[in-house]
């Protein structure tokens, strides 16, 4: 399926257009997100991500011939799914950077834009590699697919740690480029006092937030990469996932250490999407989408129900 560049460029309007009228109209002023305005977006992200889904399989937002449509359509749903999941490893990082940082309630949001546009870029760039480097070298397939299985075996064996922000590499270059002031100054990541530039801590979360979605992109767009090679599917689908991280963020950052079992969902997820690319690539056998998009579904809806059940136990009485 060849997208031509009219595609492209209409979406990237879209996108952008959504972007200014997020910033611009609902979030001029820098306010704390509630859960009812954030749980509104969710809704709002998730509607447009299946309204473009239904217009790809009636053929309305891309060139898709019409016995293809169906498999294409399901492709990006499946894409759209794997990469909603593995956000939530990044909602993790991003609580655990902002309780790090004590960044006020009001101004997460701003950071959160602004890390979401840079992740939009990164990604493309990611999606753009990955499919040359599998059109390039017929091998890359098994690369990725071992790159997924040994993640997903990490991914469980990895113990919660807290995170030594302090001693990250790119935190201590930042503070050895730039001065860092001492306290926040409302919204702004740079201020020029007593004629200096100055670095604000919101700087510093702007540059963690970047650079953990560049580690997380190296999982989750091989992830994706494994359902289809299409460009065009890969970066819709990841931008949509993307652009409703930041609501999701503020739905579900107060609990979502109660996810127990959501690591094990998101290991056999990636597990399994491993194992199918280096079975079609090893074997020639193809693995219907549908077969994919069942079996991913089913993970991640069982690792959430038993993650709910465990957190509705009760506490065993102290002895």
């Amino acid at each position: 399926m060849a997208t031509s560049w009219e595609w492209w460029v209409g979406f990237s309007v879209f996108v952008a257009a959504m972007l200014a009228l997020d910033l611009g109209v609902f979030h001029r002023k820098s306010h704390k997100v509630s859960f009812k305005e954030a749980m509104s977006w969710v809704v709002v992200w998730i509607a447009l991500a299946l309204i473009f889904n239904l217009g790809i399989y009636l053929g309305w937002f891309a060139e898709v011939p019409l016995e293809d449509r169906g498999r294409v359509a399901l492709e990006f749903f499946t894409a759209f799914l794997i990469e909603k999941a593995l956000s939530m490893d990044n909602i993790f990082v991003f609580a655990v950077i902002f309780k790090y940082f004590a960044v006020p309630a009001q101004y997460q949001h701003k950071v959160l834009f602004y890390g979401i546009i840079g992740a939009l870029v990164f990604r493309l760039v990611f999606i753009l590699v990955g499919i040359w480097l599998i059109e390039t070298f017929d091998w890359m397939l098994y690369v990725f697919g071992v790159i997924l299985i040994v993640t997903g075996v990490r991914l469980v064996l990895k113990k919660d740690a807290p995170a030594e922000l302090e001693n990250n590499l790119v935190i201590r270059w930042a503070r050895r480029l730039f001065p860092i002031t001492q306290g926040y100054r409302d919204a702004h990541f740079f201020v020029r006092e007593n004629g200096v530039l100055l670095a604000t801590p919101m700087f510093l979360v702007l540059l963690l937030m970047e650079t953990t979605d560049l580690i997380f992109a190296a999982d989750s767009i091989p992830a994706v990469l494994g359902v289809t090679q299409n460009r065009f599917i890969v970066y819709t689908s990841n931008v949509f996932a993307i652009l409703g991280l930041r609501a999701l963020y503020f739905v579900l950052a107060s609990v979502i250490d109660q996810f127990h079992y959501l690591a094990f969902g998101l290991s056999a997820v990636l597990i399994l999407i491993g194992v199918k690319m280096v079975i079609q690539k090893a074997l020639a056998f193809h693995i219907p989408i549908g077969w994919s998009l069942g079996l991913v579904a089913l993970i991640l809806a069982a690792s959430v129900i038993a993650s709910v059940v465990h957190s509705r136990k009760p506490a065993a009485p102290a002895k």
